[in-house]
């Protein structure tokens, strides 16, 4: 990956033009945050590298590729539908 937040601009971008994402995303990115994030600089919550480049691994078989906003947005809306599906389902 290139870059530890090289990542993060662009992402932030895409979902910036999703307000219904936004909570989604607060929330993925608390869950996925290590412990004392705040921390590290930058002091964002962002997910632990090596999790981030296995994550990059198995979704484009290269941990170098940058993150395309799209899968993020995808991603992120998939969280929210199944969010909402467990919450109807219980």
């Amino acid at each position: 990956m290139s870059g530890r937040s090289g990542w993060l601009w662009p992402v932030a971008r895409a979902v910036a033009a999703r307000p219904r994402l936004w909570p989604t995303a607060v929330a993925q990115a608390a869950r996925l945050a290590p412990p004392g994030w705040w921390r590290r600089w930058p002091p964002l919550p962002t997910p632990d590298r090596a999790y981030l480049e296995f994550r990059v691994r198995t979704a484009y078989g290269d941990p170098g590729r940058p993150v395309d906003p799209a899968d993020v947005v995808t991603w992120l809306r998939w969280c929210r539908a199944e969010e909402r599906r467990r919450r109807g389902a219980g």
